[in-house]
């Protein structure tokens, strides 16, 4: 007999698993489908020998405080940011509080609480924007659609007028012109603005980083990067969730096509050939992948094709894991490597031609005996070259870069680990290498996430939805993306 399921969860990432566990709770049958022997997605915590166990793509991170309440999620708060430092060649390094910041300038540093300020007002305002389902496009509101927008609204009121317009004028602005507007220390500058490039094709002259530096600041709680090392424990609480509300989780179990008739799905078929049957389906891949790939072109109208096609997916982060003996001497906290503005431009520039950055931005955390570095800029599509051969580049160049500061590193390293942008495709099913699922830009957001005019979960498919970070809210590890789903099914 053919079981139907109410909801079929595509992928058991942080979202999948967050719409899934809601989902239960209100006591339907719900499937997750995970291509991968582990769930988690890109937000999973991996070993790759004995005693080497890292946050493979995203570096910890915290899903949003309502989710972990409605859910009873077991997760602690953090109750301690690590430092966010940024390494200078003579060996001053600045760590980016006021006090350290006063070494370098005393206007500076009389500045930092007002810029955090703006920054914590700013990410407050958007993560209200972000809670809110947006509606396909104003003259399409409904009834529902107005009701959010009313209470996006009042959240925006009680913002302030004078916040609410500084927070619409930094969203175009790009970061260096943001940054230069508080303080005059290149070295202070260069650190905040390389957090508006992480993950994304984009320098810090680029138009439009003032979002990303106010979205990675959200998704942040701030600087640096928190829970690193413990990826793990986020995915482990959602699955538990899941499967505690009697949801139910299927690893090593890829979706190879959604089964589409008369533009209605209500099936999914598996690469071992079994179809599975259900009221709804729920994709957290990315909006290409499961529209273009797992639908197919001839399944969708034209125009959305175009839409979808066009959407902005541009790979360029590589990530190389290091085990070491435990006597590596990095500071704890996230440490970037950014000199200056012009550094991270010109390494931007190199990405731009398809070119591996020769002076990259990195971003380094550690966990016991591993290092992990973020190296940006790797593009996914390489001018004269391809990711299979090009892979030994990256740890080259990553591991030269960061032993200028730290010179015995290479003599304490016992193994490493690379992951490409085409490793990130095919290991972790992120399109083009985009840890995003898309470019976070502001002809890519609120409205027009993932596109113009289907920014509220849905689709040209009748019972297909979206809830992966390539839709409206996604980015990081909010999990607001895959809690908005849910809201657009009641």
């Amino acid at each position: 007999m053919t079981r139907t399921y109410d909801h079929i969860i595509i992928g058991a990432g942080h979202n999948g698993l967050v719409a899934a566990a809601y989902l239960a709770k209100q006591g339907k049958k719900v499937l997750v489908l995970e291509r991968r022997s582990i769930v988690g997605g890109s937000v999973v915590t991996e070993s790759f020998a004995e005693n080497f166990t890292v946050d493979s793509v995203q570096t910890g991170g915290t899903l949003r405080p309502d989710i972990i309440k409605d859910l009873k999620l077991p997760l602690s708060k953090v109750s301690e940011r690590p430092a966010f430092i940024s390494l200078q060649p003579d060996g001053n390094h600045i760590t980016l509080n006021e006090e350290s910041i006063k070494q370098f300038s005393e206007k500076d540093a009389s500045r930092w609480n007002e810029f955090v300020r703006f920054m914590d007002k700013a990410a407050s305002i958007l993560d209200a924007a972000y809670a809110t389902i947006m509606p396909r496009l104003p003259k399409n509101l409904n009834l529902r659609d107005g009701y959010g927008l009313l209470e996006l609204g009042l959240e925006l009121r009680l913002a302030g007028r004078k916040d609410m317009l500084n927070f619409i004028r930094a969203l175009p602005m790009s970061a260096q012109e943001l940054v230069e507007e508080y303080f005059e220390s290149e070295i202070v500058r260069a650190a905040i603005t390389s957090v508006a490039i992480h993950g994304s094709t984009l320098g810090p002259m680029s138009a439009g980083t003032g979002y990303t530096l106010i979205h990675n600041w959200l998704n942040r709680g701030g600087l640096s990067h928190v829970n690193v090392g413990k990826a793990s424990a986020i995915t482990s609480a959602l699955e538990n969730a899941v499967k505690s509300f009697g949801g139910e989780i299927r690893i090593e179990s890829e979706v190879k096509s959604i089964q589409v008739d008369n533009y209605t799905c209500k099936s999914v078929m598996l690469s071992s050939g079994e179809e599975i049957f259900a009221n709804t389906i729920i994709s957290s891949a990315d909006p290409k992948h499961t529209l273009l790939k797992l639908v197919g072109a001839q399944d969708l109208p034209p125009e959305f094709v175009w839409h979808t096609q066009s959407i902005k997916m541009r790979g360029s982060v590589a990530k190389i894991h290091l085990q070491t003996n435990g006597n590596h001497g990095i500071p704890e906290g996230t440490l970037c490597i950014a000199p200056s503005i012009k550094y991270l431009e010109k390494a931007y520039d190199a990405a731009k031609y398809g070119e591996i950055s020769e002076k990259p931005y990195l971003e380094v955390t550690t966990s016991e005996n591993t290092v992990s570095i973020h190296f940006q800029f790797a593009p996914y599509k390489l001018k004269n070259s391809e990711w299979k051969v090009e892979s030994g580049k990256v740890e080259k160049i990553a591991l030269e870069t960061l032993s200028e500061y730290f010179p015995n590193l290479q003599l304490l390293i016992t193994n490493y680990h690379v992951i490409t942008p085409l490793d990130l495709e095919t290991t972790y099913g992120l399109t083009e290498g985009d840890i995003n699922h898309g470019q976070l830009m502001l002809d890519q957001f609120l409205f027009m996430r993932p596109m113009p005019g289907w920014s509220n979960h849905k689709t040209p498919i009748d019972n297909l939805y979206l809830c992966g970070s390539g839709v409206h809210g996604g980015g990081g590890v909010s999990g607001v993306s895959g809690r908005n789903v849910v809201k657009v099914l009641k």
